[in-house]
């Protein structure tokens, strides 16, 4: 395998001062999936709920799966399953298609994959969050590229704090309705209005 090294030239985002996570597209199914952060310290591999309803799965392919893992938040996300897609990284001919076993939850996220470090041992790639790149061998030996949409990783932190402060808003309302009277119920659903739109896909 060829040694795999990192210049400026690298780098494609639009502001070398920056500390943004490493979110990039990958293909599943003939769709392109934004908003996938190559997160080294999670545990598992995470697909929203969401992101599997929109590429047209039928539920049938999924293994039923009951547990829970922890959020970014600390709280426990239930799961609606496991299922096993073909991942391809790269675009055009210069791409590499690995199986990842996915676990499927249902929780408000402003991200549609998280990918784990075992993935990337798979891959064989080297990341380097400072030039918002990762590299890996091709099945022919040369090294390729994906980088990290700057803008949209930006994107992504932004909707993250604001699903933080509903969470924390809503906390707070219900804390302050104990002993009172009130019209609305504590379950009440977040108003659509303030939901994040979390689907990001291009057929």
């Amino acid at each position: 395998m060829l040694p795999i090294t990192f210049t400026d030239d690298n780098f494609k985002g639009v502001d070398y001062q920056q500390d943004d996570p490493m979110v990039i597209s990958i293909d599943i199914n003939k769709f392109t999936i934004m908003k996938t952060l190559v997160d080294q310290g999670s545990s598992v591999d995470i697909l929203s709920y969401k992101t599997f309803r929109a590429m047209r799965i039928p539920e049938a392919e999924m293994v039923l799966y009951d547990d829970n893992v922890v959020s970014f938040a600390g709280e426990k996300v239930g799961t609606k399953g496991y299922i096993e897609l073909y991942t391809t990284f790269g675009k055009g001919k210069n791409n590499k298609t690995i199986k990842i076993r996915y676990l499927v939850i249902d929780a408000n996220t402003s991200y549609n994959i998280l990918l784990r470090c075992l993935f990337i041992n798979r891959l064989m790639a080297i990341v380097s969050t400072l030039h918002l790149t990762m590299k890996f061998p091709s099945s022919l030996g040369d090294i390729l590229m994906v980088h990290v949409d700057q803008k949209v990783a930006r994107e992504c932190y932004a909707e993250s704090l604001r699903v933080e402060s509903l969470r924390n808003d809503r906390s707070s309302k219900r804390k302050s309705s104990r002993g009172q009277k009130s019209p609305q119920r504590e379950d009440q659903p977040i108003p659509m209005e303030h939901t994040i739109a979390l689907v990001d896909l291009n057929p």
